[in-house]
């Protein structure tokens, strides 16, 4: 019975792989966006000598969110680049007022539902009637919800040049909405701006007559860094009948103020020529010198969208590119340092089953093939439904959890100790279960799968970067197929040898030497070991390192006392064997249940506590605010998204970041360095690494004012940094 569960295992696993390649199939093709965008116009033809407005519409997914021209604390203005018939030119995209949109502490401006953003386009008087011209555009915005994604779209339009023409049935009556709910200008009231330290008061006298109430007043500055978004706005009424609204000065005040220019909306409207406009433009002189406010106290943020962009490698991504990134991905994973232990193992069991017959071969090469995907599948599923719960997480995620890092730490403790001869695992289950297990290698092999994909997945591969940040941003049917595509690429090298036996006959011949290298693979797991502690002792203090210590050493013994017990030792080996155990799992409880995987509260104050001792003099801690400070000012900036588990991050760090070239270039050019720990879960580096297209670490990235973040590939060399440095 439990044979047939085994081989049932396998074939629901391969069903599964059927069916996720059907729902593939139903999505090929370009990844569906968070946003619909198209070119749509006023009139049905252009008209030689005048000028057409041409609407950019976009149709953003209920939940998100794009940016106005001024997108407050966060994000990006949505962008149009022309390219025009000869003698056309495109005006300024023409902004309708925004919405005040809070992201935690966070507010921004932006839009939400269908937007429109019109454009003048100036058709030129030799434009020959009969003939047809094609406006096209590269639109790019970037859309926001708990996360940021950069989209884009090139766009077209073709309209008929003629001597006349009709307002477009589809189109015009929207346009023309739009356009009757632009800011007016402030016609009949009075308007006045007085800075006064860290505060601007904008004085709103109204016209003689106008008794309405305007309601509640928010003013959105046309120019980014000078009014802070998230500080609240004080509306007052004067004896004289005026209003009084507190602008509070930004942190980041940019120099050269003389105007106060913007749109203030108000929820009753203003009474004015015109009718009543529920949003007018504001443009006054302003008096005095302002001078930067306070920065605002804030406890999470959203990513950091001042220098977000698409990067370079994600352009263009699409779902065959990415399923191929993943496959990859995959395959080189099998390379990466925390996988070896693992997978040699079963390169030793692939030589001494030479003699095996191929059915046999072949069974255990697609249960250990099973074993790897349905793992994936199961840890994308986990990842999807703790993000919809709005968990902020990324690939590895499991590995932030100390309870986790100390289950994994006593597991290869103990199969360290099992290639080294202390005990063997028949040992520590009665014999009818060793028996069924010696016979039914198909459950092994898919038990390698499982616990191969569980220590690979801190560890980001080449390709796997790419692959994962579509994955996430996109459907859950695609990204239950990248991981699927991740998991075949994986097992792909076993599999193969296991279905072609005249490919194992590269391996050597099982002999004496097996035993040697069996105890040999057992120092990596040592040392697997003792990475694991070392990650629980960043990830909370040296008391769980000398913790988790007594733990193995309790372990150790316990294994050895119930060794001396099956080997015919009296029954008193096991009562010290069992007391052993559970005494390890005391010891160990407070790792288990205790420790909490989640941001500490103040991250300037964990910061400068345990973590602070193991950064270098030349990095400073990460956070979005310091990257836009820098930027802003003119800086360039070199981020390190790390973590202590990543063991591809701790390679780079020491043989090439900390090299003394790359030192001395880093400091000669005057870049700031920055590191993102991420060893446990920070919500901020996470969105961070979503708005670079990223799910997991290491990632690199250098970020310059006005410029798109640039990305260096995972795995690095010294060559490789020194020439992006160059090359800056």
């Amino acid at each position: 019975m439990l044979a047939r569960l085994a081989g049932s295992l396998t074939a629901v696993a391969l069903v599964a792989l059927a069916a996720m390649a059907s729902g593939l199939a139903a999505a090929a093709g370009p990844a569906p966006g968070h946003v619909a965008a198209r070119l749509v116009a006023e009139q049905t033809a252009l008209v030689p000598g005048t000028t057409a407005t041409v609407a950019l519409r976009l149709a953003i997914e209920p939940g998100w969110h794009t940016y106005w021209r001024n997108p407050g604390e966060s994000g990006l203005p949505t962008t149009l680049a022309w390219k025009l018939p000869a003698g056309y030119r495109a005006g300024d995209i023409e902004w309708p007022a925004p919405r005040a949109l809070k992201a935690g502490p966070l507010v921004n401006y932006g839009y939400e539902g269908v937007v429109l953003h019109l454009v003048p386009i100036s058709v030129p008087a030799d434009a020959k009637p009969g003939t047809t011209a094609t406006l096209a555009a590269r639109a790019d915005w970037l859309v926001c919800r708990e996360t940021c994604i950069p989209e884009g779209a090139d766009l077209s339009l073709e309209l008929p040049v003629a001597a006349s023409a009709a307002p477009d049935a589809e189109w015009s009556r929207a346009i023309a909405d739009t356009r009757a709910a632009f800011p007016r200008p402030l016609a009949g009231w009075g308007a006045r701006a007085v800075a006064s330290g860290p505060t601007i008061a904008l004085t709103l006298v109204p016209p003689p007559g106008a008794a309405a109430d305007p309601g509640t007043l928010q003013f959105f500055a046309e120019r980014e860094r000078l009014i802070a978004p998230s500080i609240a706005q004080s509306l007052v009424r004067s004896d004289d009948g005026s209003y009084v609204l507190t602008l509070p000065v930004a942190s980041d005040l940019a120099p050269g103020v003389a105007r106060l220019q913007g749109v203030l909306a108000a929820t009753n409207g203003f009474a004015g020529e015109g009718g009543n406009a529920r949003a007018v433009a504001v443009d006054v002189a302003l008096s005095g010198t302002p001078v930067a406010g306070p920065k605002p106290r804030l406890t999470e943020a959203t990513v950091d969208l001042s220098s977000a962009a698409q990067p370079a490698d994600a352009a263009g991504a699409s779902l065959p590119v990415s399923l191929a990134f993943a496959v990859v991905g995959g395959l080189l994973l099998n390379l990466m340092p925390c996988v070896f232990p693992v997978l040699s193992l079963k390169a030793l069991g692939l030589a001494s089953a030479r003699g095996a017959e191929r059915a046999t071969m072949r069974a255990q090469g697609l249960a250990f093939a099973a074993g790897v995907v349905t793992t994936f599948v199961a840890l994308a599923a986990l990842l999807l439904a703790l993000r919809g719960a709005g968990e902020q997480l990324g690939w590895g995620f499991q590995l932030q959890s100390p309870a986790v890092v100390t289950v994994l730490a006593v597991l290869f403790f103990a199969l360290a100790l099992n290639l080294s001869g202390l005990f063997e695992f028949g040992a520590l289950v009665p014999a009818g279960m060793a028996n069924w297990s010696h016979s039914n290698r198909q459950v092994d092999a898919f038990a390698s799968g499982v616990l191969a994909v569980v220590i690979a997945s801190p560890c980001t591969a080449p390709f796997m970067g790419a692959a994962l940040g579509y994955a996430l941003a996109a459907p859950p049917q695609v990204t239950f197929g990248i991981f699927v595509a991740l998991g075949l690429g994986m097992a792909l090298p076993y599999l193969a040898l296991a279905w072609f036996p005249a490919w194992r006959r590269v391996l050597p011949r099982p002999g004496a030497w097996m035993l040697r290298l069996k105890q040999l693979l057992a120092f990596p797991l040592y040392g697997t070991v003792v990475w694991l502690v070392w990650v629980l002792g960043a990830q909370l203090d040296n008391d769980a390192v000398l913790r988790i210590g007594v733990v193995l050493v309790t372990v150790a013994f316990a294994l050895w006392a119930w060794r001396s017990y099956r080997g015919g030792g009296a029954r008193a080996w096991s009562i010290v064997a069992i007391a052993g155990a559970l005494a390890g799992l005391a010891i160990a409880w407070p790792l288990l249940g205790g420790a909490r995987a989640g941001p500490p509260a103040d991250r300037t104050a964990s910061q400068a506590g345990a973590a602070a001792a193991s950064l270098e003099a030349d990095w400073q801690p990460y956070s979005q605010a310091r990257v836009a400070e820098l930027t802003n000012a003119g800086r360039t900036v070199f981020v390190d998204y790390t973590a202590a588990w990543c063991v591809t991050c701790q390679v780079n760090e020491r043989f090439v970041l900390h090299s003394p070239a790359v030192r001395d270039e880093f400091r000669r050019l005057g870049i700031v360095l920055l590191r993102a720990d991420w060893t446990r879960r920070d919500p901020e580096i996470t969105r961070s690494l979503a708005a670079l297209g990223r799910s997991g670490v290491p990632v690199y990235a250098f970020y310059r004012k006005g410029r798109p973040p640039q990305l260096l590939p995972e795995i690095l060399q010294k060559k490789t940094v020194l020439a992006a440095l160059a090359a800056l």
